[in-house]
């Protein structure tokens, strides 16, 4: 990799950046069983592909194209996002024949980038970040590459920046045991420079954080920009979880679509029986049918054609399509993937279940229980089954 000089150095008359790579490729190992069928970016947060939202925010910063860059499960991240039509952005998809790392993945898509500063964003973050203010902060600074930074009171999952004080970063610190007090963390986004792609070798496996922003940190080219508005890395099943309850609450960027009334969105093809019960806020997809004496919510999303049956009780969960809970069952805390079925009276806390489990009728998994796809848990047996927690969600 070539040295990044530090010529250039001062403010420069602003060039809109109207271009961006979404780093999409990852397999989301954190996030099993959500993502052991269906890769991350397009893991559904109330029921929209999680990178729509990406999306949204770029196209409200003006961005007009974006390059998902994509590996594990690309022909799915292709089936569910398409060109982009209807977001607002214009999409295109360049796929890694291996995994090239964060710096590689970008580099990958040199070949379809126009010339020009372009965002790189990782496919896992939820966040509203004045993109229009980085770029100001990006021209005014002379940078090479600008990362954004959030603030955040437990940095042990990240890398905390220490910045100098022209807010060029003097250095990172990975994932540190022990820390005092809130940190800047990197936020997993970034805008570069197009020079920054030619530092990279084509078709190498590199990162930025390890390969690339080092270099231009010693040359004084990489600065930091600090936000202040709403950031979430969905990673893990518990901040999955709490990213859903962040978009119910309106608290996340981006909300919901459609009419809501008293904080309860329905689905007008959902059929939500007299006497069911439905405590805001909630969301009910199509084709969802809610039976008598259920009670549902606060803090729940029923996904299309889930069924909740009579006397159930769900809350602070999520059950994506096709779901079933079964009459007088109990649900709190936990993520049903797609097509997963809870017995008639049982009670589920805490858990993750992936495509197509079953808990079998009067059944009490362990708190905490992680269940692989089409797995069937009844008579007691949980044997092989991961434990986790979700409480903190």
């Amino acid at each position: 990799m070539r040295a990044a000089g530090a010529q250039g150095r001062g403010p420069r008359a602003a060039v809109p950046c109207t271009q961006a790579v979404i780093l999409a490729g990852g397999e989301g190992t954190r996030l099993r069983p959500i993502t052991s069928h269906l890769p991350k970016p397009v893991t559904p947060l109330v029921e929209r592909p999680f990178v729509a939202y990406i999306l949204d925010n770029l196209a409200r910063h003006g961005v007009e194209r974006a390059i998902l860059s994509t590996g594990h499960l690309a022909e799915k991240v292709v089936d569910a996002i398409g060109d982009g039509r209807g977001t607002g952005v214009r999409v295109e998809h360049v796929r890694e024949a291996s995994p090239l790392g964060t710096a590689g993945a970008v580099a990958n898509c040199a070949a379809v980038l126009r010339g020009g500063p372009l965002f790189a964003l990782n496919g896992d973050v939820l966040s509203g970040v004045d993109l229009s203010a980085m770029v100001r902060a990006h021209e005014a600074s002379g940078a090479m590459a600008t990362i954004c930074l959030t603030r955040v009171d437990d940095p042990s999952r990240y890398g905390v920046a220490r910045l100098n004080a022209d807010r060029s970063i003097k250095e990172f610190v990975e994932k540190p045991e022990r820390w005092s007090g809130t940190a800047l963390i990197n936020a997993g986004v970034y805008l570069l420079d197009r020079e920054v792609i030619d530092l990279i070798p084509a078709g190498a496996p590199r990162s930025l954080e390890r390969d690339v922003f080092p270099r231009l940190a010693a040359a004084g080219r990489l600065f930091g920009w600090v936000d202040t508005g709403y950031w979430r890395d969905i990673g893990t099943p518990e901040s999955y979880l709490g990213a859903h309850f962040d978009v119910l609450d309106g608290v996340a960027p981006a909300g919901l679509d459609g009419p809501r009334r008293a904080g309860i969105q329905v689905s007008p093809t959902a059929v939500v029986v007299a006497g069911a019960r439905l405590l805001s806020p909630v969301h009910v997809g199509a084709g969802a049918m809610i039976e008598a004496n259920a009670w549902v919510g606060p803090h729940a999303v029923v996904g299309a054609g889930a069924r909740i049956h009579g006397g159930a009780l769900v809350r602070r969960s999520v059950l994506q399509a096709g779901s079933v809970v079964g009459a007088s069952a109990q649900v709190e805390s936990t993520v049903l993937v797609s097509d997963a079925r809870i017995g008639r009276g049982a009670q589920v806390r805490e858990a993750v279940l992936g495509a197509g489990c079953v808990v079998g009728p009067g059944e009490r998994p362990p708190v905490g229980v992680r269940l692989h796809p089409a797995s069937a848990a009844g008579e007691g047996s949980y044997r092989g089954a991961e434990l986790t927690g979700l409480a903190s969600a």
